[in-house]
């Protein structure tokens, strides 16, 4: 669409920018806690709150410590939390059992929340690292990810984190073909409710750091996740995964990381209209933290045009670490 404008002085763009007034009727995108999902960190204990060093503000959460804050983001009016466990190393094991184990750390925090707020949605993430002594989504041999063998595994701890009552799983590991093999899985094992917000385009970025950090996984890792997850260079292959993923029975899709791909967002909300998501990752929000602790910018306003250009560029939500101070800043607090 090409607009028709008079020449000026006819036409001045600067009529609408004149008065808050005017800048809000002809606001073009808006940000509303309806588009925030907070991702949170989960660990082992009892009151405990443990602060990630390489992202200020973020904490581990003991399973008591994540209901409050569920009931915190719930009083927000934040729809959903996301939860990513912290898991001790001695439970971290080459078969990755402790994945699919009803008593881990996200199921057992998916049943706490559900019982004390039950009006939130729950969001868990499905890939294997968080539990593998190799560090790596998937079963890693002899310096090769197994595929299939993977995707076997992430069908069990999927099925697992239905049953303890998740309202949206998250397949974060990029493994081919686990969407519909996690989709059949599901429908067979009468959960047929349960939704896949699909890790789509996930890229091997350098933006991850902190949050390998924040679950323990960075000293794991062992080589690169550059055989999975996707070559940064890459634009027409993410709307080829998105479009497969979608065919598998994904109900939403998400591209990761958020702001250095917004072009992404854009292009695959324009090619499929389907429910769009970006996870603005951890090296994002500590670069604008670290800029706003040292007075280089103005972290709110930071954060408050970061979250825009995720709307902007077509996303209908946003997994952010601000969403709390997101919240209270839309209600005025």
């Amino acid at each position: 669409m090409i607009p028709s404008q008079a020449a000026y002085p006819a036409t001045r763009f600067r009529r609408t920018r004149q008065s808050p007034a005017i800048r809000a009727l002809t606001q073009e995108n808006t940000l509303s806690v309806g588009n925030l999902i907070w991702p949170v960190f989960v660990r082992d204990g009892e009151g405990v709150e443990e602060p990630v060093p390489s992202m200020p503000g973020v904490m581990r959460r003991s399973v008591d410590r994540v209901v409050e804050a569920a009931r915190e983001a719930a009083d927000l009016g934040i729809p959903a939390i996301c939860l990513f466990p912290y898991t001790d190393p001695a439970k971290k094991t080459r078969d990755c059992a402790e994945a699919w184990n009803p008593e881990n750390l996200s199921n057992r925090a998916t049943r706490a929340i559900k019982a004390a707020v039950p009006g939130i949605a729950v969001m868990t993430d499905v890939a294997l690292d968080p539990y593998n002594s190799d560090g790596h989504d998937g079963f890693w041999r002899d310096g090769v990810i197994l595929n299939d063998e993977t995707v076997a595994a992430l069908v069990k701890q999927a099925l697992s984190q239905a049953e303890a009552g998740a309202d949206i799983i998250g397949p974060s590991d990029m493994m081919d073909g686990r969407i519909g093999a996690i989709r059949q899985a599901l429908e067979a094992g009468g959960h047929s409710n349960v939704m896949l917000l699909s890790y789509a385009a996930k890229y091997a970025s350098a933006f991850y750091g902190p949050f390998r950090d924040a679950v323990g996984a960075s000293g794991a890792l062992k080589g690169d996740k550059t055989t999975y997850q996707m070559n940064p260079a890459n634009s027409d292959e993410a709307i080829r995964l998105v479009e497969r993923d979608l065919r598998e029975g994904a109900d939403m899709v998400m591209v990761k990381p958020g702001m250095p791909y917004l072009d992404i967002c854009r292009r695959v909300k324009d090619s499929f209209g389907a429910p769009t998501y970006a996870y603005q990752v951890s090296g994002e929000y500590a670069m604008i933290q670290a800029a706003a602790q040292n007075g280089w910018i103005d972290g709110e306003r930071a954060m408050l045009e970061s979250l825009m250009c995720f709307r902007r560029a077509g996303c209908d939500g946003i997994l952010t670490y601000f969403a709390p101070a997101v919240a209270r800043k839309l209600a005025g607090a």
